[in-house]
């Protein structure tokens, strides 16, 4: 399939001038770009290049995971955790793929369900449960498989993917794991409680978060969207039907992007 797709972060004019740079390439050699969502859907593409960060990544994946559409990130932010390549490996990198050297690692995604199915998102990082900053703290309750497991009193709780874990949940202080774990992870964010700990549960479990005291919660998708559960609400999270699926070149080890992007806490 000589077509191919781009997701621009339009906001970056790196990104802009690559993109241009990628299309004569791609012309030169016969292949169609396509750089409207709706053509790329429409007519079928055999990846899409994501031209951005980690955030442009993120969209990328999550929006091209439906239509199981592999994603090659390319670099042009700061840390760049999930993104396969830099900016000056970008043409090397196409050779490699239009050249089938390439392999597909699949990454579990989240659904999230809140007030039984009033609102759904799909999620490859995290949900993110936030309390208002001029309101005190909140506790959340997570049910595990229908039973009451852990309470929550903090100023809010992350629940995220293998992937989101080296998102917020890093900063908060939660483990980093193997984006080829099967598992999910909830940290919480400033606890107030000594035993409330970051917890690794099955991503097989259904997890129904619930604000029991406090009246209001912010809760954040992927950073995409925003809503507000109530004091008695919730949001049931699970492990979505589908992945999303990101390009990999094999020069870039999970343990050797961990000690490249965490340098500063890494003695040789």
């Amino acid at each position: 399939m000589d077509r191919v797709g781009l997701w621009i972060n339009h906001s970056k004019p790196e990104a802009i001038t690559l993109a241009g740079q990628i299309t004569h390439w791609f012309a030169e050699r016969g292949w169609d770009v396509y750089t409207d969502w709706e053509k790329i859907t429409a007519q079928g593409v055999g990846f899409l290049i994501s031209l951005g960060g980690d955030g442009t990544l993120l969209e990328a994946s999550r929006e091209a995971a439906p239509y199981a559409i592999p994603v090659l990130g390319v670099n042009l932010g700061r840390l760049g955790f999930l993104c396969e390549i830099e900016r000056n490996e970008i043409f090397d990198a196409l050779e490699k793929i239009t050249n089938h050297d390439y392999s597909i690692q699949e990454r579990l995604m989240l659904t999230a369900t809140v007030n039984d199915a009033d609102q759904t998102f799909d999620v490859l990082n995290d949900v993110v449960f936030l309390r208002e900053p001029a309101s005190a703290m909140v506790t959340l309750q997570a049910n595990l498989t229908g039973e009451p497991s852990v309470s929550y009193p903090a100023d809010g709780l992350i629940v995220s993917t293998p992937t989101g874990s080296t998102a917020y949940a890093l900063s908060a202080g939660g483990p980093i794991m193997s984006p080829n774990v099967e598992a999910i992870l909830l940290t919480p964010l400033a606890a107030h409680s000594l035993s409330a700990r970051p917890m690794v549960i099955s991503d097989q479990e259904n997890i129904e978060i619930s604000l029991v005291r406090g009246e209001e919660c912010i809760v954040s998708f992927d950073g995409y969207h925003r809503t507000a559960i109530k004091y008695g609400e919730k949001v049931v999270i699970k492990r979505a039907p589908i992945n999303a699926l990101l390009i990999r070149l094999g020069k870039r080890s999970f343990p050797r992007v961990v000690r490249e992007k965490l340098k500063d806490r890494w003695h040789e």
